[in-house]
C-alpha cells in the first residue's frame, strides 16, 4: 500500500509539473502547435518521424498570423520569431540582450567543446571572435586555396581510378560519402597541417576520429534536448559531446604541431600557423580584405570582430577552436556540397551553363585557376547561393536571452507585450523564412536566376541566412564558400555528374539526424568527361 501511495504522489507531483511547464506560453498569450507530454511540441523530431526542418517549417506556416510563436523542446519554453523587423532588432539593433548561443555542455566537462567560439559567453566571445577574425579574411584564403586543390586533385585520381578499375563508363558514388571525406582532407590541411587522403586509405586514423567528433546522430539529439531542458543534468552526470579519446587526440595533434613548429621554425599556410600568430599577438585585423566578397552568401565582420585584443589565450582554448572548425567543416560543408551536386545531377541545363563557365575560364587562365578567378565566376555564385537557399545548413538560428527584452505583441489582438525574461531561449526560423513564398516564389523550386545580377537586389534583408545574422555570424563563411567552389570546379572539369538508379528525386530528409542527409543515401552517377 505504501508503495502505491509513493507511486501516486510521484505521478501526481509530475502532472503538476507538466501542467506548469506546459502552461508559460498560454499565460502570456503565446500560440504554440499541440502538446504531447513528455516531448513538448517535437514529438515527432524526438521520435525520430521528421527532420527537424520540416517540425519547424510546419508551425513556422501554422502561426502565419503571428509575429513570433513558442515551441517547447521536451519542457524547455522556446520563443521563434518570423517577423522580420524583430528579428532585425533582435540580431542588430538590441544584439547585447542576445549576445550568447545556447550553451549545454559545461567547459570543465568537455573543455574542446566549452570552450570553442560557438560555445563562449559575453565578453570571453568577444575576444575569442577578435583574435580570430583576422584569420578569416579574403587574403588568408588566398594563401590556403592550393592546399584545396591539392586535396581535390587527390579527389579525382581517386575517383578516375576505381572507373578504370571498374571497366565501366560511369561509376555510382554515395556523394555524401565523398563529399566528408574530402572535406575532411581539406580540414586536415588547411586547418591542421596534415597531408590525409580519407579516398585511398579509408580508415585513417583522422578521419575515423573526426567521424566520431561530427556523428550528430539521435544519442546526441536526446542529450542536447535532455540538457536543454535540465541543465542541471550536467552538473550532475558530466554529459560531453566528444568521448575523451576525441579529445585527447585533437589536443595532442594540436599541442605537438605548434611545439613541432616552434620548435624547428616551420611556417605553412594553414590554420594552425594563424592560431600560433594569434596567441603571440601577431594577428592583425585586414580591413581592406575583409570586406572582399567572397560571394552573395559571404557575411561581414562586425565592429566586435574587429577589435584589438591582447588577451592570452590557452593551448586549450586554441585546440577548442581547431575542433570547431573541424565540426562546422566536416559536416555543414560536406551537406552543402552534396546537395549542389544533386542539384546539378537533377537540373542538367544548370549544370551544362556551370560547366561552360568553368571551360571559359580554364581556357582564358590556360588551365589554371586562382582565389580571384573563382570568385569572379559569376553563374557559380549565382548556383551555390541557390544551393545555400534550398538547402540551408541550419534549421534555425539560437540565441540566448542575456537581459530581459521586450519583444512587443504576438499578434495585432493581442492586448499585453511579450517579455523574453534573462536566461530563456529565442530561435529564428531560417530554414522556413529560406521557403516562405513570400520572400522567394516558388520556393521549392532550384532557381539560381534568383540571385542574378538583375534579381539578387530583390532579396529582402535578414531573409537570406546560411551563415548567421549579425556580429554572431559564422566566422568562416568565406573559407566554406570558397571551399565549395572549389570543389564544384574541378570536379565539373572532370565529370559529369547524372542521377543513378538509387538517386531520390524528390529528396526525403533523414529524420535520425540535425544534419542534412538522404534518407537511403545519397547516391549519383559520375561520368568522365570527353574535353575537345
Amino acid at each position: 500500500m505504501l508503495v502505491w501511495i509513493w507511486l501516486g504522489c510521484l505521478v501526481a507531483a509530475l502532472f503538476l509539473y507538466m501542467w506548469q511547464a506546459y502552461g508559460f506560453f498560454k499565460r502570456r498569450g503565446v500560440k504554440t502547435l499541440p502538446i504531447i507530454p513528455p516531448f513538448g511540441t517535437i514529438a515527432g523530431v524526438l521520435l525520430q518521424q521528421e527532420h527537424i526542418s520540416v517540425q519547424v517549417t510546419r508551425a513556422y506556416r501554422k502561426f502565419s498570423d503571428q509575429r513570433f510563436f513558442g515551441q517547447f523542446q521536451v519542457t524547455k519554453p522556446i520563443v521563434l520569431v518570423r517577423d522580420l523587423e524583430t528579428i532585425k532588432k533582435i540580431v542588430v539593433k538590441d544584439f547585447e540582450h542576445f549576445l550568447d548561443h545556447n550553451t549545454f555542455i559545461r567547459e570543465e566537462n568537455d573543455p574542446i567543446f566549452g570552450r570553442n567560439l560557438f560555445s563562449l559567453r559575453g565578453q570571453e566571445w568577444k575576444d575569442m571572435r577578435s583574435t580570430l577574425s583576422p584569420a578569416f579574411t579574403s587574403s588568408k584564403m588566398k594563401t590556403m586555396l592550393p592546399l584545396i586543390v591539392e586535396v581535390g586533385d587527390q579527389m579525382i585520381l581517386s575517383l578516375n581510378k576505381k572507373i578504370e578499375n571498374s571497366k565501366h563508363d560511369s561509376l555510382e558514388v554515395d556523394v555524401k560519402d565523398l563529399m566528408t571525406r574530402y572535406a575532411n582532407d581539406v580540414i586536415a590541411s588547411c586547418a591542421f597541417g596534415l597531408k590525409v587522403n580519407s579516398h585511398m586509405d579509408k580508415d585513417n586514423q583522422f578521419y575515423a576520429t573526426g567521424k566520431i567528433a561530427a556523428a550528430f546522430d539521435f544519442r546526441a539529439i536526446l542529450i542536447i534536448f535532455a540538457l536543454n531542458s535540465f541543465p542541471t543534468l550536467s552538473k550532475i552526470f558530466k554529459f560531453t559531446l566528444f568521448p575523451e579519446s576525441v579529445q585527447n587526440f585533437f589536443r595532442t595533434l594540436v599541442t605537438e604541431t605548434m611545439q613541432n613548429r616552434d620548435l624547428k621554425h616551420i611556417i605553412r599556410p594553414d590554420m594552425i600557423h594563424l592560431l600560433m600568430e594569434a596567441k603571440k599577438g601577431k594577428l592583425s585585423y585586414d580591413e581592406k580584405s575583409s570586406h572582399d566578397s567572397a560571394g552573395f552568401a559571404t557575411v561581414e565582420e562586425s565592429s566586435v570582430g574587429q577589435k584589438a585584443i591582447n588577451r592570452v589565450w590557452s593551448d586549450d582554448d586554441l585546440c577548442a577552436q581547431a575542433v570547431l572548425f573541424f565540426v562546422a567543416g566536416f559536416e555543414t560543408v560536406s551537406a552543402a556540397m552534396s546537395f549542389l551536386l544533386y542539384e546539378l545531377a537533377i537540373n542538367p541545363d544548370v549544370q551544362e551553363k556551370l560547366y561552360q563557365e568553368i571551360r571559359d575560364n580554364e581556357n582564358k587562365n590556360h588551365g589554371t585557376f586562382d582565389y580571384n578567378s573563382v570568385q569572379n565566376m559569376v553563374y557559380m555564385d549565382m548556383v551555390v547561393s541557390e544551393t545555400l537557399r534550398h538547402w540551408a545548413p541550419v534549421a534555425t538560428l539560437d540565441r540566448h536571452c542575456t537581459k530581459d527584452y521586450n519583444l512587443g505583441k504576438p499578434n495585432d489582438k493581442a492586448t499585453e507585450d511579450y517579455v523574453i525574461r534573462k536566461g530563456d531561449s529565442l530561435q529564428i526560423p531560417v530554414w522556413p523564412i529560406h521557403h516562405d513564398p513570400e520572400y522567394y516564389p516558388n520556393p521549392d523550386k532550384f532557381d539560381p536566376e534568383r540571385f542574378s545580377e538583375e534579381n539578387k537586389h530583390k532579396i529582402r534583408p535578414f531573409t537570406y541566412m546560411p551563415f548567421g545574422l549579425g556580429p554572431r555570424n559564422c566566422i568562416g563563411s568565406r573559407f566554406a564558400l570558397c571551399e565549395v567552389k572549389v570543389m564544384a570546379y574541378q570536379l565539373l572539369n572532370s565529370f559529369e555528374v547524372l542521377p543513378s538508379k538509387r538517386t531520390p528525386i524528390p529528396i526525403t530528409l533523414s529524420p535520425s539526424t540535425f544534419s542534412l542527409r538522404v534518407k537511403g543515401g545519397h547516391w549519383m552517377l559520375f561520368k568522365p568527361r570527353k574535353v575537345m
